[in-house]
């Protein structure tokens, strides 16, 4: 095979050259895997070049190197780091957990957009959650509606997991005769940003809550099978039937973001055992109705939230109007049933694309059309503008700084480890999104200067103050 850009090179199982591909150097494809989607005509190497940066997502298997058919054209798409240098490869994309400012790709290259895929919690890089962070990509899909891609209800299959049944309430009270508290709290991972231990600790000075987990463990699972962690991370049917006969779940996030809701919040509702909710301030646009979950926010205290579930427990007729979604037509919210209808992608439904496949190919849609348009650029020249970039706004992403789970800062002592910890995370983070900018703009390529660059921020931060 014979590329325009030169004589091709002995390829590897992998469908790339043996050795590392210099910039313009000779370029040869994997053998081309035809899906359904386009009339796009081009042969492999004449595609643009996508590269997974977070080669562990790449969503194809068993190579390293597949083209992908979209509705607008074709890309070939890659997990190989050779080709990140490459005139052709239009877009690198990353994901959010694995990127690290100061392992960023040096000098970023003009004619490569950076797309980011994060869908799991802000608390794994708060880079992402302040704007010089976030305005470093192109494309984002995240779990804020207002991404590019929105990820938002990722936890969500459909409104039959809603619909669900739940356990019959006369067999919920025989359950809370036999000792067993109104309320279960079900975590193992502590000392987390959103600080819930610490709001939960409190609410167990007025109401029997039965914790599990590692997390203000006070109560043992019945067997040893279901104390096995990887059952408690499955939905595996003796444990879910285990957990379904509470009545209320404690459903707290790790951290707080608008449109970040887990399984957290989907599996009480699921089961029908009440979520009892912190998370996303923007919850309540998301739920089958307006009576579905217990939001803590909306109680002064958690004495007064205590209050309200022990009345709920004691009076069965107000606590069942809290499961009305479950009948038929009970799913009253529009907004829910029109996103889950509009979006591309399914959750454990083989019928669809997963959300990986569908974010590579809005990326592959995006860089065909940006290909289009600078050659129509070019082909006037200059009468018709270049495409303009796009930017990620701090919108996609844009998380509030951490707060305490009880009280205020102020009420924490020097020592706290909370404080010590997420505070100066989440303000650390800035700098580094910060130092990243200030690296590419000055067209830096060793990445070695990385923390010079925070040395100068931190001076600076210093004199302001």
């Amino acid at each position: 095979a014979v590329d325009a850009e030169g004589p091709a090179e002995p390829c590897g199982a992998d469908g790339w050259a043996q050795d590392a591909v210099p910039p313009g150097a000779a370029f040869v494809a994997a053998a081309s895997y035809r899906g359904p989607g386009n009339n796009d005509t081009r042969s492999n190497k004449a595609l643009p070049i996508l590269l997974w940066w977070s080669g562990s997502l790449f969503p194809h298997f068993p190579g390293n190197t597949e083209r992908i058919d979209c509705p607008r054209g074709s890309c070939l798409v890659t997990r190989s780091r050779r080709v990140a240098r490459h005139r052709r490869t239009k877009a690198l994309i990353f994901y959010g957990t694995d990127f690290r400012a100061y392992e960023a790709p040096l000098p970023r290259l003009p004619h490569q957009t950076w797309a980011l895929f994060h869908e799991e919690s802000p608390m794994n890089n708060y880079v992402l959650s302040h704007s010089p962070g976030i305005r470093l990509f192109n494309y984002t899909a995240t779990f804020r509606r207002e991404s590019d891609y929105p990820l938002t209800l990722q936890w969500l299959p459909g409104t039959a997991y809603l619909r669900a049944p739940a356990v019959p309430l006369a067999e919920k009270d025989a359950w809370r005769r036999k000792g067993y508290g109104p309320v279960l709290y079900m975590q193992s991972h502590c000392d987390v940003p959103s600080d819930r231990d610490r709001y939960v600790r409190e609410l167990m000075k007025y109401i029997q809550v039965d914790s599990y987990g590692k997390c203000l463990h006070n109560r043992e699972l019945p067997s040893e099978r279901l104390r096995d962690t990887s059952t408690a991370t499955t939905e595996d049917s003796e444990f879910m039937t285990f957990i379904a006969r509470y009545k209320f779940h404690l459903a707290l996030e790790n951290a707080i973001c608008d449109d970040y809701m887990t399984e957290k919040l989907w599996r009480p509702m699921h089961l029908g055992a009440v979520p009892v909710y912190r998370g996303s301030p923007a919850v309540r646009d998301w739920m089958p109705n307006n009576l579905s979950i217990i939001l803590i926010d909306d109680f002064d205290s958690p004495q007064e939230l205590a209050k309200y579930l022990d009345f709920l427990d004691k009076n069965g007729e107000e606590y069942l109007k809290y499961l009305e979604y479950k009948n038929v037509g009970g799913i009253k919210n529009q907004f829910l049933l029109e996103s889950l209808e509009k979006r591309e992608w399914g959750v454990n439904d083989m019928t669809l694309p997963n959300y990986l496949n569908g974010f590579e190919c809005f990326i592959c849609d995006k860089e065909n059309t940006r290909v289009r348009e600078e050659q129509e650029h070019k082909k006037s020249r200059g009468k018709i503008p270049p495409p303009r970039p796009h930017i990620a706004q701090f919108k996609h992403m844009g998380c509030p700084m951490p707060t305490p789970g009880f009280g205020s800062v102020e009420d924490l002592s020097d020592g706290d480890s909370w404080k010590e910890m997420w505070l100066q995370d989440y303000w650390q983070s800035l700098d580094q999104g910060e130092a990243l900018t200030a690296m590419i703009h000055h067209n830096e390529s060793h990445q070695g200067r990385f923390w010079d660059y925070m040395h100068e921020i931190f001076l600076k931060r210093t004199r302001q103050h």
